[in-house]
C-alpha cells in the first residue's frame, strides 16, 4: 500500500497530540495516510500495551487511517543504529510515503528526540539502493520521501510550516480521547501523570490556538524542516485574515 503521508512516532498518541488534524484535513482531501508507531508505549505509568494498542485502533478510526502499524521497538531504550534504523527503513519502504511526518528532534521526553533523528536518518538511508530489506520475504525496493516534517510536541519551537487544523480540531480531541488510559485521568486517580490531568490536556487545545492566531485561522498544527520548503505559486498561501 502507497501513502500520500506516513506519520512515524515514538509512543501511541504521540501522533494524536501533535498531527492528527493534518493527517485529517489530508484524507478529507482524498490522500492515503497512515501511522507507524514506533514502541508500544510499554514503559508508560498508566494503561498497559495491550489497553495502548486497543486505544490506538480507536484513534485509527477516528483519523481516517489507511493503516495504523507498530515495530515494537524498545520504548525508552530504543537508538539511532542499523539494528532499529533497519526496521524504520522496512516500513517506509512499504508504505512509500511521498511524505513523513516525525517526532520533534528535541522535547521533554528523550524517547522524542532520539525518534525524531532515528526517523529523519532512516529516511534517507531507505533511498540507498544497496542497503537490502525483505517483507514478507520479498525484496524491497529502496524509497526516499520527497519531506520529512517534525511536529511540534511539548516544548514550543518555532514552526517553518503551519497547517490549518480548524475544521477537524473537534475530531482531534475526539482522537486524543480515545486513549483513556492516558489523559482526563479523575482528580481523585492516585495515579497522575504529566499527561493525565485537565490542564496538559487544555494546554494542547492553547498550543492549537497559538499556532493558527500566527496564521489567522482558529486552529492549527506547525512543523519544523530541516530542508527550505518550496511552493510552486503563491495561490498555496493563506491569506491571514484582517
Amino acid at each position: 500500500m502507497k501513502l500520500d503521508i506516513l506519520a512515524i512516532a515514538a509512543h501511541p498518541d504521540d501522533v494524536e497530540l501533535s498531527c492528527a488534524g493534518t493527517l485529517m484535513v489530508h484524507a478529507a482531501q482524498g490522500m492515503k495516510v497512515g501511522v507507524v508507531d514506533l514502541t508500544r508505549g510499554e514503559l508508560g505509568t498508566r494503561g498497559t500495551p495491550e489497553t495502548r494498542a486497543a486505544e490506538a485502533q480507536v484513534a485509527a478510526a477516528v483519523m481516517g487511517l489507511e493503516v495504523r502499524d507498530n515495530l515494537g521497538l524498545a520504548d525508552g531504550f530504543f537508538q539511532n543504529v542499523k539494528e532499529d534504523q533497519l526496521e524504520v527503513i522496512k516500513a517506509i519502504r512499504k508504505y512509500r510515503p511521498d511524505i513523513v511526518l516525525a517526532n520533534a528532534m528535541d522535547d521533554r521526553h528523550p524517547d522524542h528526540g532520539r525518534a525524531g533523528r532515528l526517523i529523519a536518518d532512516s529516511c534517507f538511508l531507505a533511498g540507498l539502493r544497496k542497503i537490502t530489506t525483505t517483507d514478507n520475504g520479498q525484496p524491497q525496493e529502496a524509497w526516499r520521501p520527497k519531506q520529512v516534517f517534525h511536529f511540534i510536541q511539548d516544548r514550543y519551537y518555532k514552526p517553518d510550516l503551519v497547517i490549518d487544523i480548524t475544521p477537524v480540531m473537534n475530531r482531534k480531541l475526539e482522537a486524543i480521547r480515545s486513549f483513556k488510559t492516558q489523559f482526563l485521568a479523575p482528580e481523585n486517580d492516585q495515579v497522575q501523570t504529566y499527561i493525565s490531568s485537565q490542564g496538559f490536556f487544555d494546554s494542547v487545545v492553547y498550543r492549537a490556538r497559538m499556532l493558527g492566531k500566527m496564521v489567522g485561522v482558529e486552529y492549527a498544527e506547525g512543523y519544523t524542516s530541516a530542508k527550505t520548503i518550496g511552493i510552486r505559486n503563491f495561490a498555496d498561501l493563506i491569506n491571514e485574515v484582517t
